[in-house]
């Protein structure tokens, strides 16, 4: 079989992993080397809501030893296979570099042979890049789950990012769907990658020097939907990791039927809204100060479709407001519906210089058709009178819309959420 047969199935068999954004890390291009990482994303190229916008995305085989109920590329699946030697991935990843095609490298695999073999490869190509041709590009490796402790803190020398996937939420879930996987071997992996980060951040802060280790940090990803979980159970999942390895992201990618499947999984993709606002409500936990189960209370386990999860909260608790923009903290203003970052910093900074008023608001690019309800400015309270209102809901409900998958991403940097 050809690179190029090869490259059309693995890079398709790559798809369903959503964990490919890059950010956080910086190297410096060289006279000697190629390429060169900037904090914001990959090389010197990004999107307007800060995705890296050009990965060669693939797998180094499709092989797999698993039979995950879920996964297209399970054991059992009449799917046609491929793998890549290590040098063709490392020739395939230069040639497409020095032809501008692509500004890194993200790099997962199905299991083959063994954890441990699988992973040997995958570092032997970030090594080749980085030692042999001095690649400076993104590079984000997949840990695989249950290989030895060595193999992870080699990938983290060579690899921008770090990422394990904890796959389905639930210690139940995994043992229903995947029997042969745990979660113990995923939160393994992701310790030794939290210590590795730490203990360079450490060195690093007594001066010395020590070689880099995954600077743009670890991230793993969930599927919604192959399962009966509630938000709440996927959302409490993603807390707990946040907390104990220190996450950049978590990704929540919508369970997607396939060929062949297995009869205890549904038949149908569940609505995109669902991952949609799980990406939100994940934004407001990482950004926002909110708890879990404050955006998602014990009552109601799964977040309302017809409304943004900061708007769902602010209603349930009419008693915290209206807030006075003149007057509140950061803390408060950041949970006014429409109020994001930006838009909190830029009140802040104006109420220094004069009291604000609805106009000023709408300067500010605060939507006030959210934030209308919950505010109070200097020149009255607008349509506070509203906030009991049992009508009040409707009116905030949103319509039918095309969903974009960083759309919550792109409302916070903007300062909108």
């Amino acid at each position: 079989m050809g690179v190029r047969e090869k490259l059309a199935i693995l890079a398709d068999a790559a798809k369903y992993d959503a964990s490919c954004a890059s950010g956080g890390g910086k190297r410096k291009g060289t006279q000697e080397g190629m390429g060169s990482v900037n904090g914001m994303g990959i090389c010197h190229s990004f999107a307007p809501d800060g995705r890296c916008i050009s990965l060669l995305k693939v797998l180094l085989t499709n092989h797999c030893i698993y039979d995950c109920s879920y996964c297209i590329n399970r054991v059992s699946s009449p799917v046609k296979r491929a793998k890549f030697t290590v040098q063709e991935l490392v020739d395939l990843t230069l040639e497409f570099y020095r032809r501008n095609y692509i500004e890194g490298l993200f790099l997962s695999s199905g299991v083959f042979d063994s954890s441990d073999r699988t992973m040997e490869e995958m570092v032997a190509v970030a090594r080749i890049l980085r030692v042999e041709h001095r690649f400076n590009g993104y590079i984000h490796l997949k840990a695989v789950a249950g290989c030895a402790t060595t193999l992870v803190q080699q990938a983290g020398r060579y690899a921008d990012r770090l990422s394990a996937n904890i796959e389905l939420p639930t210690r139940a879930d995994l043992a229903r769907l995947a029997p042969a996987k745990t979660h113990e071997e995923v939160e393994t992996a992701m310790g030794t990658i939290v210590t590795g980060i730490a203990e360079t951040e450490q060195a690093q802060s007594r001066r010395a020097r020590p070689p880099t280790f995954a600077p743009a940090g670890q991230s793993t990803q969930m599927m919604v939907g192959a399962t009966d979980t509630a938000d709440g159970a996927i959302l409490a999942t993603a807390a707990s990791l946040y907390q104990r390895f220190k996450l950049r992201r978590v990704y929540y990618s919508a369970f997607s039927p396939i060929p062949h499947g297995d009869p205890r999984l549904p038949l149908v993709r569940p609505p995109m809204v669902r991952e949609h606002r799980l990406y939100q409500a994940d934004w407001l936990m990482r950004h926002y100060g909110f708890t879990h189960d404050e955006i998602v209370p014990s009552a109601a386990q799964n977040l309302p479709t017809d409304l943004d999860p900061k708007t769902a909260w602010a209603l349930r608790n009419r008693h915290l407001f209206p807030v006075d923009v003149n007057r509140a903290d950061r803390a408060q203003l950041l949970r006014v519906p429409g109020i994001g970052v930006g838009c909190a910093e830029k009140i802040l900074r104006a109420r220094r210089y004069r009291a604000l008023r609805v106009a000023d608001l709408g300067r500010m690019h605060v939507p006030m058709r959210r934030a209308k309800f919950f505010v109070v400015c200097a020149d009255g309270h607008g349509a506070v009178r509203k906030l009991d209102s049992l009508a009040l809901n409707a009116s905030l409900i949103e319509g039918p819309k095309q969903l974009n998958l960083f759309a919550s991403a792109s409302q916070a940097h903007s300062g909108q959420l």
